[in-house]
């Protein structure tokens, strides 16, 4: 954690010292994760380890409160003490209301088993807070001295010296998970900042050929500072590649000293160099940025300039075989870096080519001064180089480096917001044209016309603008001739002007241009969004529409999104919702006039792309989005309901929409688009029905507005499977009610949901399962799966991977197994073996509804006890998922054994694995469905042997009486019959005296329910015996 914590954890400006405090960062709550999940999987990973005793105590305030704790603690008022404790007696947890003392893993890993999920994480930042070396701390002050080979023990020593043994592997465990973490961290900053080490790569490699001893080698040697190389290629520290930094190489020419050089996202420069005693790199910039390493060592050595010229066509010819041995038969995919001189034709007519440079987001950390430097230097060049053409061009108003200067800035505060927007698509490698590739005439002449739109004046920019729009600008050779020639730039700038001509023309091919991946980031780290959320005001219709949909295809990933939502594009676009009172051109008589209808359509596709973010999904929320969407969606433009669909779909994945969805009843015009002929539009109306059905009164609506039957009658077209997708989610959730369980089988939705239960991708069988186990939970369903052949099928899934998938059909099968006829065709398949299989998954669901599923199995087999033995481990497989943390886990734990302890041989069994003492350790526990289910099993288990005693013993019985505080019948019942049963030992009959469980048992005696009736009488019944006994023993 050393390493990890002071150098890529993001501390407040007071830093890593006793003042500073982690921030609030992406990057710290992923290290405070991965170190909760170390920490927490410690105990039973590292049994041994875990009871290693820290040298010095980790003390921390905390916000747990001595409630939490359960048995294994001495709780009083104010404090808590472990029971386990060091040789010198001393506990190896204290907790003194509200500080915490931590001397082990093993405590630590209790500790956050007791705290709730949403405070694991502000636990952990206050413990590495206060324990600023926790290192040190846990290992002592000497720990650096430790080996990290254990092959220097010898086995003898081992014996010997068990403790030290005990404290290197310790060392090791953290060791690893520092390296972990520095690793994982790495994950963090790709979605931050784009690294393509791959570049510089193939340069180093292709300078080392052309080095070594002789007057014609253009350098003496190179290397990098560094052999180790992390996933992503990179050989700098992560907390340097957060700062756009890849690697480090010592060159040495022929004619200076050893250069020091960084390669980074900006370019090649010159550092502090590389101290000989410590081996660490003095990162600072020592000079001027340049483009690659070739340009720069062309700079620093005249004698590698001299020899690189000699070397030239060889030097050419070489690349060009790189690149073809990398090249793959998809261009798209190869990365394409040429060094230096070399650059092809398409370089000699790149006008713009510091322009089309990647600006990176420079995150909140980062040496701004450095970047600001560059960025001067950068915009005083192209000052010098479009100073003239800009001069001639009316046409264009701000200048190039003033727009430069907005994106920085722009970009810069954007990486700065912290964000829980997920990435919808992988960032693209910047993908240039080969130098020798055979490029078709059309990227020529688009470059020709750039040129006219750089420096000609306002005719000749429209009329290159028309030009531009002949050709085939979907075309991605098309695409990128734009690009890299610095057209997009001259694009973004034609915004800025007061002609609207260019503005159209401008916006046209932007829009058609944008649907690439590479070419919206580079409108984006231009500065174009913001431009064009501010067109958004326009008085003229036509630009507002080209605005919003060139910002749908741009707001196709986070930083975009982000923008947009930054410069209130959002409130714009929902605006657009109703444009037609905001216009300046003649008023129409009805907003749904075509060119109003377009207006609204494109802000409404605008919105669709913006919606994939929690933050713009508020925001489009709050500017009064949902009433808008809603009246839209009354229409009966297809093109139109297409986009307010989609973007109803995306914000019902929130409570708060599904609320106003139900208030502006939204339901009833979803029901009535799923009769569409459009394909698309029932897809999306299907997903926003499925969204939304999560709710008890939105499935009730889509039930009283008749939307069951066209989604039963949709399952029957299956060619289009986004759509089938859809629709199997809208029936699965919609089957959550009984009532339209009933219409789905009036409608021979359930025969036709089982025939397709083979042959369909998984998303389809998620849904498709997940909607028969809502259904089979009617017997009549039961039957009717069966006799349509769909047990076979729901058996052969159980031997899948897919996590979502296996907790459908666990909990289906399971549906299943109540009817005798079902089950006995389930065994004949090993069905209950494979679910049993399931309880070894590592996803704490999987094991549930796989426990969940085994009750009825066990409950309805023929000889279930002979069957539950025939699977060779299972018996103590099921004890052993009682150490689980999992409460769902460990309430279906419960359950199953309930079932098992039936039989007699099978309770002797699991007595022996040890049932006992890991249902007593349970009892402290305040979730009302685990306390049912354990109160059961315990209530099963004392039929065997001494287990009352062993209970009581135990400690179990005293937190079964406060059972019957529960406000849940189900709970009394349970609690009831099992304190009955206790109630045969005569001390625990004395503890539940003891602990007032006789006035709450009389309370009970009145129930209306028959069972708990005859369990409280009989345990109240108990007890008076005993007391009568010991009278009557006292007295005689």
């Amino acid at each position: 954690m050393g390493v990890a914590l002071t150098r890529s954890a993001q501390w407040t400006a007071a830093g890593y010292d006793e003042t500073g405090t982690l921030e609030i960062t992406p990057l710290n709550e992923s290290i405070l994760n991965e170190i909760i999940k170390f920490v927490e999987s410690f105990s039973y990973k590292y049994p041994q380890e875990a009871k290693f005793v820290f040298v010095e105590p980790l003390e921390w305030k905390t916000c747990l409160e001595p409630s939490a704790f359960e048995s294994g603690y001495i709780v009083s008022e104010t404090t808590v003490e472990s029971g386990e404790a060091d040789k010198d007696g001393q506990p190896l947890l204290l907790l003194s209301v509200p500080y915490i003392k931590v001397r082990s893993f093993g405590q630590l890993s209790q500790l956050l088993s007791f705290a709730a999920a949403d405070n694991k994480l502000q636990e952990a930042q206050a413990c590495l807070e206060a324990n600023r070396d926790p290192v040190v701390k846990i290992l002592g002050s000497n720990y650096g001295e430790m080996k990290e080979d254990l092959t220097s023990l010898t086995l003898d020593t081992m014996i010997k010296d068990k403790e030290m043994y005990i404290k290197r592997k310790v060392a090791i465990l953290l060791k690893q998970l520092d390296l972990h973490l520095l690793n994982h961290s790495l994950k963090h900053i790709s979605l931050e900042i784009s690294l393509n080490p791959g570049n510089f790569k193939k340069d180093i490699e292709l300078l080392k050929r052309f080095s070594g001893k002789g007057e014609q080698t253009v350098l003496e040697s190179i290397e990098y500072t560094s052999d180790y190389e992390f996933s992503n290629g990179c050989r700098a520290p992560p907390w340097r590649q957060i700062q756009g930094e890849m690697c480090y190489v010592l060159v040495k020419p022929h004619d200076v000293e050893t250069l020091c050089l960084t390669c980074s996202t900006e370019g090649v420069f010159l550092n502090g160099g590389k101290a000989e005693e410590e081996g660490e790199i003095n990162y600072e910039r020592k000079g001027e940025i340049y483009k690659d390493l070739v340009t720069c060592l062309k700079d620093k050595s005249p004698v590698f300039s001299e020899n690189m010229s000699k070397q030239e066509i060889r030097f050419s010819e070489e690349q060009q075989k790189d690149n073809q041995i990398q090249e793959k038969p998809k261009t798209e995919d190869v990365h394409s870096s040429v060094a230096g001189s070399e650059k092809s034709k398409i370089e000699r007519f790149n006008f713009g080519k510091n322009m089309t440079k990647r600006l990176e987001p420079s995150l909140n950390w980062r040496a701004t001064v450095d970047f600001k430097d560059h960025k001067s230097s950068v915009k005083d060049s192209q000052e010098e180089k479009q100073g003239k053409l800009e001069r001639s061009s009316a046409s264009v108003s701000p200048s190039r480096a003033q727009l430069l200067r907005k994106g920085g800035e722009k970009v810069e505060e954007t990486a700065s917001e912290s964000s829980s927007e997920s990435e919808e698509d992988e960032e693209p490698s910047d993908h240039r044209q080969e130098a020798n590739a055979d490029l078709p005439s059309e990227y020529w002449q688009i470059q020709k016309l750039v040129k006219y739109l750089k420096g000609g004046n306002q005719t000749a920019t429209v009329i290159a603008l028309c030009s531009m729009r002949d050709f085939n600008l979907a075309q991605e050779t098309c695409q990128l001739a734009i690009r890299d020639v610095g057209g997009l730039e001259v694009l973004i700038n034609l915004l800025d002007t007061d002609e609207v001509k260019c503005k159209i023309g401008s916006l046209k091919i932007l829009k058609e241009i944008s649907h690439n991946p590479q070419i919206r980031r580079n409108i984006v780290d231009l500065g174009g969004l913001p431009i064009m959320v501010n067109i958004l005001d326009s008085p003229h219709k036509s630009l507002k529409c080209l605005a919003a949909e060139t910002i749908a295809n741009v707001a196709k990933f986070k930083r975009a999104r982000r923008a947009v939502r930054q410069h209130g594009g959002i409130t714009k676009l929902v605006a657009l919702l109703d444009c037609g009172q905001n216009s300046t051109e003649p008023t129409q008589p009805s907003l749904y006039e075509t060119r109003d209808v377009e207006v609204a359509r494109c802000g409404a596709l605008a919105l669709w792309s913006c919606s994939k973010s929690h933050s713009n999904k508020e925001a489009i929320r709050k500017a009064g989005g949902i009433p808008l969407l809603a009246r839209l969606l009354k229409t009966s433009h297809e093109n139109m309901l297409i986009p307010v669909v989609g973007t109803l779909q995306e914000c019902a994945s929130e409570e708060n929409y599904r609320a106003a969805i139900k208030a502006e009843r939204i339901i009833e015009n979803l029901v009535k688009n799923l009769n569409s002929e459009n394909e698309q539009l029932q897809e999306h109306c299907a997903m926003a029905i499925y969204q939304c059905a999560e709710d008890e009164e939105t499935r009730d609506l889509v039930r009283l507005h008749g939307g069951l039957k066209p989604l039963a009658s949709l399952l029957n077209n299956t060619d289009n499977k986004e759509r089938l997708a859809a629709v199997t989610g809208a029936i699965w959730k919609c089957s959550i009610s009984k009532e339209n369980v009933i219409k789905f089988r009036e409608y021979k939705a359930i025969e036709t949901l089982v025939g397709l239960l083979t042959d369909q991708p998984e998303e389809v069988l998620v849904n498709v399962v997940g909607a028969l186990g809502e259904c089979c939970q009617e017997y009549e369903n039961r039957v009717l799966v069966r006799k349509c052949g769909g047990i076979q099928p729901l058996v052969n899934l159980l031997v899948g991977i897919n996590q979502a998938l296996l907790v459908n059909v666990t909990k289906a099968v399971g549906a299943c197994a109540v009817e005798p006829e079902s089950m006995a065709i389930i065994d004949r398949l090993d069905g209950v073996r494979l679910l049993w299989s399931l309880l070894k998954n590592p996803h704490p669901d999987v094991k549930a509804s796989a426990a969940w599923a085994l009750c009825p199995c066990i409950e309805n087999a023929k000889d279930a006890g002979e069957m539950v033995r025939s699977f060779v481990g299972g018996l103590e497989l099921v004890v052993n998922l009682l150490k689980s943390d999992n409460k769902e886990v460990l309430a279906s734990v419960c359950a199953a054994i309930t079932n098992i302890a039936k039989d007699q041989e099978n309770l002797a069994v699991i007595t022996d694995h040890g049932v006992v003492p890991l249902l007593s350790k349970l009892a402290n526990t305040n979730n009302d469905k685990l306390r049912r289910h354990l109160a059961e099993a315990i209530s099963r288990c004392c039929m065997w042997g001494r287990n009352r005693v062993a209970f009581g013993e135990h400690k179990a019985v005293a937190p079964l009486v406060r059972y019957l505080k529960s406000n849940d019948t189900n709970v009394h019942r349970a609690t009831a019959q099992a304190l009955y049963q206790l109630s045969e030992d005569a001390d625990n009959c004395i503890t539940m005296h003891e602990n007032g469980a006789v006035k709450l048992l009389l309370d009970m005696v009145g129930s209306p329910d028959q069972d708990l009736q005859e369990a409280a009488a009989g345990c109240i019944s108990n007890i008076r015996r005993l007391a009568l006994a010991t009278e009557k023993a006292k007295y005689n």
